[in-house]
């Protein structure tokens, strides 16, 4: 298993270079001074190795029932439940901005909610409703549709259970097959299995093709942690108060890398697209091995959590904000994200064009 951590740009000078002095052949101070190029804002512009843009964003959107709607998620400040035409107005803000893509997340009503999620592969549910509805109003955005079992689930897990309390791996996969065919059919351009089954991107992906589906994109969360960043997420989607035990038993050790790149590999040979790691922060060595690894499409889920985090000590004066905010999201496409799903998506987009950096 490949290991080497990703190369850095500057790996050819390095290989001239002496233990512990600069690259062979180049002047030594005063002849260089390495803040010459900081100096200007200019010249800080120019030699930007990491660029930042809104075509790097995806925007995580809730959505629930209802016309005119909007409610707001207490843990994550800022951020609201938005009804259908209210998903819509906000899809082609983001599509003003430049960011390309949204993600969509639903807020079932607890009375569909059952054990066996039935209302997932529902095709007139409100998230195939809010595809259509976006699709017909924003057709130059691309929707990212999110496939798991929790929002749909009485229980909260992102699968089914046996009567034991077991997640049953296969029987969900099926079940998850039947929810992505109706996101397709509905108009969503990418299907985002978040449930960490294994095998359901195979299934998946032969579902696809089988329904003529061929050139709809899988981006699988191929690293998905059983982190506790997910809490505000929970609380947006109504699963929280529902989840009964944990979901170590399907989503990823904290202490595992080589588990991550296994998971990838997987994931890309049964026919993903693209592949995402999952919180984000906090495992950028995992992004970083994934990107110099399998050199595919890679993004990176700043979370729920991390969106709290930085909003919390913002407005507890400890934080400056903005600067954190566009600091983060540079860190990712340092560490190798083609893009970033962050809830600051329209906000550093708009920073990034006051700034004249967009």
């Amino acid at each position: 298993m490949d290991t080497k951590p990703l190369p850095d740009r500057d790996a050819p000078a390095q290989a001239s270079a002496g233990a512990d002095g600069p690259p062979m052949g180049s002047a030594g101070y005063p002849a260089l001074r390495m803040r010459r190029n900081r100096r200007a804002p200019w010249s800080r512009r120019l030699v930007r190795e990491t660029r930042l843009g809104p075509a790097d964003f995806i925007w995580p959107i809730f959505i629930l029932e209802g016309k005119g709607r909007t409610e707001p998620v207490a843990s994550m400040p800022g951020v609201e439940r938005l009804s259908i035409d209210r998903a819509v107005r906000a899809a082609g803000e983001a599509a003003a901005l430049g960011i390309p893509a949204i993600a969509i997340f639903p807020y079932t009503d607890p009375a569909l909610r059952t054990a066996d999620a039935r209302e997932a592969f529902n095709p007139d549910n409100l998230v195939c409703r809010a595809v259509r509805a976006i699709k017909a109003d924003v057709p130059e955005i691309g929707i990212i549709c999110d496939v798991a079992l929790d929002p749909y689930t009485s229980h909260g897990h992102d699968g089914l259970l046996s009567e034991s309390g077991e997640v049953l791996n296969d029987e969900t996969v099926a079940v998850l097959t039947r929810q992505a065919l109706v996101q397709a059919e509905a108009g969503c351009d990418v299907i985002a299995p978040s449930d960490m089954m294994d095998g359901r991107v195979g299934a998946i992906r032969a579902a696809l093709e089988a329904a003529g589906h061929a050139h709809t994109q899988i981006m699988a969360y191929s690293a998905k942690y059983a982190s506790a960043f997910y809490g505000p997420f929970r609380d947006a989607v109504g699963s929280r108060a529902m989840l009964k035990g944990d979901k170590r038993s399907y989503q990823m050790d904290p202490g595992n890398t080589d588990e991550a790149l296994r998971e990838a590999a997987l994931d890309l040979a049964e026919g993903a697209d693209m592949i995402m790691v999952k919180p984000g922060l906090p495992y950028l060595d995992i992004l970083r091995r994934l990107k110099a690894r399998f050199a595919v499409p890679t993004f990176a889920y700043q979370v729920s959590g991390e969106y709290a985090m930085v909003m919390a000590a913002a407005e507890a004066g400890w934080l400056d904000r903005d600067s954190i905010i566009l600091e983060t999201l540079v860190a990712f496409k340092r560490a190798g994200a083609d893009g970033i799903l962050t809830y600051f998506a329209p906000h550093a987009a708009r920073l990034l064009k006051g700034r004249g950096e967009a």
